[in-house]
C-alpha cells in the first residue's frame, strides 16, 4: 500500500463512518444538525465512500 491509497482509505473509512452516524441521527427522530443537514451529508458521504474506496484500490493495485 502507498501512502496515497492509504489517504483514500482513511477517507473512505470516515465517510463510511459519516454516513453510518447519519443514518443513525435521522431514525432517533431528532438529529442534532436538523434533518436536511443530516440528509445531506448521508446522501454525499455514501457515494464519496464508494468513489475513495475505489481509489484506493486503484491506486495500490497501479502500485504493485
Amino acid at each position: 500500500m502507498t501512502p496515497k491509497s492509504g489517504l483514500f482509505l482513511a477517507g473512505s473509512c470516515i465517510a463510511a463512518i459519516a454516513a453510518i452516524g447519519s443514518i443513525f441521527e435521522l431514525t432517533s427522530k431528532t438529529p442534532q444538525l436538523g434533518t436536511a443537514p443530516t440528509g445531506i451529508i448521508l446522501a454525499l458521504s455514501i457515494p464519496l465512500t464508494v468513489l475513495l474506496f475505489l481509489a484506493a484500490v486503484r491506486d495500490a493495485r497501479a502500485n504493485q
